[in-house]
C-alpha cells in the first residue's frame, strides 16, 4: 500500500519513483528568479507535529493557532479530518514575507520536502515502511535550472527533514492502515472523527480528555504517565496516535480496567434511571397541580 504525501494538484508530476540514492538537479535561494513563488501558491497540509511546531513559536495554544492559520478539510470519502494551511484570499502562504518564510525553521514537513514527493510504502510482510519519492516540477520553480546536483538523501539532509519524519511516521501508519483496510475498516462514526481530530490536532482540547476522570476510570495507566502527557507535547501526540489505533481498528494499544465498558454501561444506566425518576416527579406534581382546586 502506498500514500503519497502532499504532492500539489496541478503539477506535473515525473510518474518514476526515486529512491534516496537518486540525484536531482536542485537549488532554491534568494535571489533566484521565481523566490516566494511557490508559498503564493501554497496548499500545505499539517501534520500533527508540524502544529506543535508553529503553535509553540507563536506560544499559543492549539485551538487559538488552529483558529488564526489552519482550515479543517476532509482527506476522504469518510470524513477523515486534515487540516490545511489557511492563506489569502489569492492563496499565498500567510507566513510569507519579502525575506521569504517568517518561520523558516519550524516550516510544515511539506515545505521541507518541496520540490519532492514522499511517498510511503508498506509491504504486507515487512514491520518497515519504504520510502520513495517523486520530483514535482512545476513551471513556475525555477530551481531545476540551477547547476546543482544533489543526492535526494544530501537533500533531505540540508533541509533537516529527520526529526520530521521520524515524528509523523506513526501519524502516516495510521492513515495509511485506515486506508487499505477500505471496507473491512468501516467508516469511522461521528465520535471517532472528533476524536480523531482533537487527538492529531488539538493537543491542548486533548490533554483535557485525557485528564479527565472518566478516562482515567476507563484506562488502565500509571499516574507517572499521566504526568508526562500533562507536561510533553510530543508524547501526548503519540498517545494519541495510540489512542486512534484502538478505536478505529479495536488494537490493544491502551491497558483497561477490568470490566470498563460494563462499569461505563451500569453508571449510563444509574444516571438514565435517575433523570427518569426526575422527569416522572416533575410529570406527577403538574398534574396533581392541576387537579388540586378540584379536589
Amino acid at each position: 500500500m502506498s500514500e503519497a504525501f502532499d504532492i500539489p494538484f496541478t503539477s506535473d508530476v515525473v510518474p518514476a519513483m526515486l529512491s534516496a540514492d537518486a540525484t536531482i538537479k536542485f537549488r532554491c535561494y534568494k535571489g533566484i528568479s521565481c523566490f516566494n513563488a511557490c508559498c503564493k501558491r501554497a496548499d500545505i497540509t499539517l501534520t500533527p507535529y508540524d502544529i506543535i511546531r508553529l503553535k509553540n513559536r507563536f506560544d499559543m495554544g492549539s485551538g487559538e493557532f488552529l483558529k488564526k492559520h489552519t482550515v479543517p478539510y476532509e482527506m476522504d470519502a469518510d470524513r477523515v479530518p486534515g487540516v490545511k494551511m489557511k492563506t489569502t484570499d489569492e492563496g499565498a502562504c500567510l507566513f510569507m514575507n519579502e525575506e521569504g518564510c517568517s518561520v523558516y525553521e519550524d516550516r510544515p514537513t511539506s515545505c521541507r520536502y518541496y520540490p519532492l514527493g514522499h511517498l510511503a510504502l508498506h509491504h504486507k510482510d515487512s514491520a518497515e515502511d519504504e520510502a520513495h519519492y517523486v520530483l514535482i516540477e512545476e513551471s513556475h520553480c525555477k530551481g531545476h535550472q540551477e547547476d546543482r546536483d544533489i543526492q535526494i538523501k544530501d537533500y533531505l539532509v540540508e533541509q533537516e527533514v529527520a526529526m520530521f519524519k521520524e515524528m509523523n511516521r506513526e501519524w502516516l501508519q495510521l492513515i495509511l492502515k485506515k486506508k487499505s483496510g477500505g471496507p473491512s475498516v468501516g467508516k469511522p462514526p461521528e465520535s471517532s472523527l472528533q476524536l480523531y481530530f482533537m487527538a492529531c490536532y488539538d493537543m491542548d482540547r486533548f490533554r483535557r480528555f485525557v485528564m479527565s476522570d472518566a478516562f482515567k476510570k476507563s484506562y488502565d495507566l500509571p499516574e507517572t504517565t499521566y504526568e508526562v502527557l500533562q507536561q510533553d507535547d510530543i508524547a501526548l501526540m503519540k498517545f494519541g496516535f495510540q489512542l486512534m489505533r484502538q478505536v478505529l481498528f479495536a488494537e490493544n494499544t491502551i491497558p483497561q480496567h477490568d470490566q470498563a465498558w460494563e462499569k461505563r454501561s451500569q453508571e449510563r444506566e444509574e444516571v438514565w434511571n435517575a433523570r427518569r425518576e426526575v422527569e416522572m416527579a416533575r410529570y406527577k406534581k403538574t398534574e396533581d397541580d392541576k387537579y388540586k382546586n378540584d379536589v
